[in-house]
């Protein structure tokens, strides 16, 4: 029997995640959401990326992402565009008109069976201060578009850790998919 048809096998099943054995693969899986986060590119109508920085226990350190957020972990019928609004509002402060599902793909195919969706917010407007649920502690920084590279380089060299996943949306930002540019 190979890796493909082997049958799972749950080796650990906590609150959040599942542990599975299949074959000579061990990999995690969410069990309260849909197996999909949703990670938001957002500019303001003043040409400002948002980020959000915020303290993750697995790294012992704080990081800078885009805002992002589980699909399905509020209520299990919720599109992925509906989610994303959601998180973004929660974490930020601002909501959207308009979210557009830009690509799903796997977060860490060789650990989780987690996809993402990358998904562009337009149409922002802000609505409240922001900085996530009862739990986080999240602090938002609005950065202009023009400098946002930079600024991730600076924070890099402050000792944050960045989630790689911001250079993709960084690039979304002024490209389609393929790769012509935005305009």
């Amino acid at each position: 029997m190979n890796d493909k048809t082997a049958p799972p096998k749950t080796v650990y099943e906590g609150k959040y995640l599942r542990m599975i054995e299949r074959g000579a693969w061990e990999y995690v899986e969410r069990t309260h959401a849909s197996g999909l986060a949703a990670i938001i590119i957002a500019v303001t109508p003043e040409d400002n990326v948002l980020f959000v920085e915020q303290f993750r226990v697995p790294l012992q350190a704080a990081t800078i992402e885009m805002p992002a957020g589980l699909v399905g972990d509020v209520h299990a019928d919720e599109s992925i565009e509906i989610s994303a609004i959601r998180e973004l509002e929660e974490e930020t402060g601002w909501t959207a008109a308009h979210a557009d599902v830009l690509m799903i793909g796997p977060t860490s195919s060789g650990m989780a069976s987690e996809k993402i969706a990358f998904v562009r917010a337009t149409g922002l407007k802000r609505i409240g201060a922001g900085g996530g649920d009862g739990d986080e502690n999240i602090t938002v920084h609005e950065i202009p578009r023009t400098r946002a590279a930079a600024w991730l380089v600076q924070k890099m060299t402050e000792g944050y850790e960045l989630d790689a996943k911001l250079w993709a949306g960084l690039w979304m930002i002024d490209h389609h998919l393929d790769g012509t540019p935005r305009g």
